[in-house]
């Protein structure tokens, strides 16, 4: 049975919100839409009152990949609503400070994408997939990437061939990167050498500048690297990236920004391949600690090829597990830290209890990101600002930086 409600908020997930709490997917705020409810959810059927925030979506497979939920919201929109599910998480931590106005980064587009390879009537198809389903959506090239992933599909589809055809369920991690395509084949297992022989022919004739599974080197031609500005990066085979190279740069103007020249020691912590470590090297000896070999690796590559830099130490370390202590804390001037989407809550808590007189916190989920800023700002921290920064246009998720400051009181 159908029926029309009117549409009352923006959900987390970019879901219309009902006046009685049903959600109503590709809908806006002040809309009045015809649905037929699913339980908790329901279908759009159409539209009787339309929203001056709604637009045409761009993408042939909006509505039914799932990559995207709001490209039928106006720009200046979806960055306001953005900025609100920040502001909302930090109200729900107690936390009492308006995040600045969001920052557009999606720049060129996004320079990595994770595809999914499946068997479709007997031959390997690659793409997304449906929202909130395990049914792919075989795609021809994804909109919002830059133009060199547009081949990205035809290499999955490629690659799959001597892997089953997708038969087993597998998933192509591509990366854009100065030599070309850098892929990651993950979810299929070990392979034998003919196989492992046959994905490093197909590779050659693609034209790809690094092939691994699981993130264990097949081929590359030579050492794979990203410039990003000054800087040029080394990720380790299936390595984390920030998701465009606007994202980067608006990430690492922030943090310097916040630290200023009069930082002379400073500390880089889940550093990666040193994105943020080799821009604060700049100006101030820096530390930088990551659990991952291959990242700490490509970050001393970049670190001896680059000029101008001041001192940087590396350090391979578990935060989750062994965090930085207050006492080793408290040498730095500075400490910054950029977790994965859970958070740094062991971290924090030491950050907390240490005399570090500025941190910063890179996020990319606000609810964790309000999380650590509660711990930080119950330790004696100021939050002084929180600055989005929206490098997912057409999602629910948003990056974030923060600037915690120490009374110089609480310094002694």
């Amino acid at each position: 049975m159908s029926e029309t409600v009117t549409i009352r908020d923006l959900g987390a997930r970019g879901d219309g919100v009902a006046e009685d709490g049903v959600l109503v997917p590709y809908t806006l705020p002040g809309e009045r839409a015809t649905i037929r409810r699913e339980g908790r959810r329901a279908e759009l059927l159409g539209l009787e009152q339309a929203s001056a925030d709604r637009v045409e979506p761009f993408c042939p497979y909006f509505m039914r990949c799932g990559g995207c939920r709001t490209q039928h919201l106006a720009r200046p929109a979806e960055l306001a609503w953005k900025r609100g599910l920040i502001a909302q998480a930090l109200s729900q931590a107690g936390l009492d400070v308006a995040p600045d106005p969001a920052i557009d980064a999606h720049g060129a587009g996004r320079r990595r994408i994770t595809l999914h390879v499946r068997e479709i009537d007997g031959r390997a198809e690659a793409g997304l997939m449906a929202a909130r389903s395990h049914a792919l959506v075989p795609i021809d090239h994804c909109p919002i990437t830059v133009p060199a992933l547009h081949p990205a599909p035809e290499v999955a589809r490629r690659l799959a061939v001597p892997l089953g055809h997708g038969r087993k369920p597998l998933d192509v991690a591509v990366s854009a990167t100065d030599q070309g395509l850098d892929v990651d084949l993950r979810g299929h297992g070990p392979v034998s050498a003919g196989v492992g022989a046959a994905l490093v022919r197909i590779a050659g004739e693609l034209g790809l500048a690094r092939l691994s599974l699981h993130g264990e080197r097949l081929m590359e031609a030579e050492p794979v690297s990203v410039t990003d500005g000054q800087t040029r990066l080394y990720p380790a085979p299936g390595g984390f990236l920030q998701a465009t190279a606007a994202g980067q740069a608006a990430l690492t103007d922030l943090t310097l920004t916040a630290l200023g020249p009069r930082t002379k020691r400073a500390a880089d912590l889940f550093a990666g391949c040193g994105p943020l470590t080799l821009a604060l090297a700049r100006t101030a000896a820096t530390h930088a600690v990551e659990a991952e070999a291959d990242a700490l690796a490509g970050l001393d590559r970049s670190a001896r090829a680059a000029t101008g830099l001041r001192a940087i130490t590396r350090e391979r370390r578990d935060l989750f597990r062994r965090p930085l202590l207050p006492t080793e804390l408290d040498a730095f001037d500075a400490v910054v830290f950029d977790p994965p989407r859970a958070g740094a809550e062991a971290q924090a808590r030491q950050l907390a209890a240490s005399r570090v007189p500025l941190v910063v916190g890179v996020a990319c989920d606000a609810g964790t990101f309000a999380r650590d800023a509660a711990t930080l700002v119950a330790g004696g921290y100021r939050l002084e600002r929180v600055t989005p920064v929206d490098q997912f246009r057409h999602s629910g998720h948003v990056e974030m930086v923060g600037v915690f400051r120490r009374p110089a009181a609480r310094r002694r």
